[in-house]
């Protein structure tokens, strides 16, 4: 396992993260406590220190999990969490039990502090923006938390690019701290955030964690049997086709298909902006075979082959702004002449 600092931090994390939506069996398909556990010490044991999870994975179970296995060397673990989501059991018609204002903000670290035993969290996320709550009570509410001590890092997730380069140039302007990582799904099936989080991640500096990194199973080739899993009831026919693809070239390679896709998403060049995968297993079978992707790595070849698949249609003004008629217009004879190193 090698480590990647987290964005403009100096907070050095494992390469690939292990998630934890899967512990706790509350929502009926994760897994138990001691297989939890099991994934937990292979993770650990590979060197893994970033640990992903949620106030509202599996009702809190995830987080109490997650508390219980790192209390024998908590300041080893770089422990993520996230609020915004309201807790499954909290009152439908409370308007506040959810979103990201201060009130859920600071309900939410502390019922987190509580769920992991620990005085502090690592990187501490806005989990899903809600188009409510002003951008300056939400950095401000956040930086609060880490002036308390409460939190050391701040980063945001399933959130629009204008908001999050919006917050953090209001942070730079205030002294306030600002996001050091995004949280987005990225996989071969979906490369939506190519159009714009991922460019905006690379201009901020910010690290990306990927999450859906296997597009919700299709990538292992798994929809061609009957009985696939029942969180996904549809999957389209072009996703179980490049399903099919990634199978066949994991053959060629000499791996399995997870560590075929899991290694597109950790080899992906953004200008040297880190892209840390989220590994989501629900049994001690899959976390090791999740880790064999770090026994090998992707030609260049393989990754354009890769990219072939699922060609991205950027769209305006992306594609307007490279037309070569468009850029002559701006630059005249000297684009080709011009070594520009912001380039994506």
């Amino acid at each position: 396992m090698r480590y990647k600092l987290l964005g403009r931090s100096g907070l050095r994390v494992a390469e690939l993260a292990l998630g934890t939506m899967t512990f706790g069996e509350d929502w009926g398909w994760g897994a138990s406590k001691k297989e939890s556990q099991k994934i937990f010490d292979l993770y650990a044991e590979a060197g893994g220190n970033f640990i992903d999870t949620s106030i509202n994975y599996t009702n809190g179970t995830s987080e109490r999990y997650v508390g219980e296995f790192i209390a024998a060397d908590r300041d080893h673990f770089v422990v993520a969490t996230k609020y915004t989501l309201r807790d499954n059991n909290a009152n439908r018609a409370d308007p506040n039990a959810g979103g990201n204002q201060r009130k859920n903000m600071m309900r939410s670290i502390e019922t987190s502090l509580q769920n992991l035993n620990s005085d502090y969290i690592d990187l501490y996320y806005l989990h899903m923006w809600d188009f409510m709550t002003p951008v300056e009570e939400v950095m401000r509410g956040l930086d609060d938390l880490v002036r308390s001590g409460k939190v050391r890092y701040v980063g945001i997730s399933d959130t629009p690019a204008w908001v999050i380069a919006k917050a953090n140039m209001l942070a730079y302007l205030r002294g306030w701290s600002p996001f050091v990582a995004v949280q987005l799904p990225y996989s071969l099936v979906n490369r939506d955030a190519e159009r714009d989080l991922l460019p905006m991640a690379r201009s901020e500096d910010l690290a990306v964690t990927a999450w859906e990194i296997l597009g919700g199973g299709v990538l292992t080739g798994k929809y061609r049997d009957e009985e696939a899993t029942k969180r996904y009831s549809k999957v389209s026919q072009e996703a179980i086709e490049m399903g099919d693809a990634v199978v066949k070239m994991a053959e060629e390679v000499g791996c399995t298909p997870s560590q075929l896709a899991i290694n597109w998403v950790r080899q992906r060049p953004w200008g040297g902006a880190p892209t840390i995968p989220i590994l989501g297993a629900r049994s001690a079978e899959q976390i090791k075979d999740n880790l064999g992707a770090l026994e090998f790595e992707l030609s260049p070849e393989q990754v354009g082959k890769l990219d072939e698949l699922a060609p991205v249609e950027r769209g305006f003004p992306h594609d307007f702004l490279e037309l070569k008629h468009v850029r002559t217009l701006i630059y005249g004879d000297t684009y080709d002449l011009t070594d520009n190193h912001r380039k994506r």
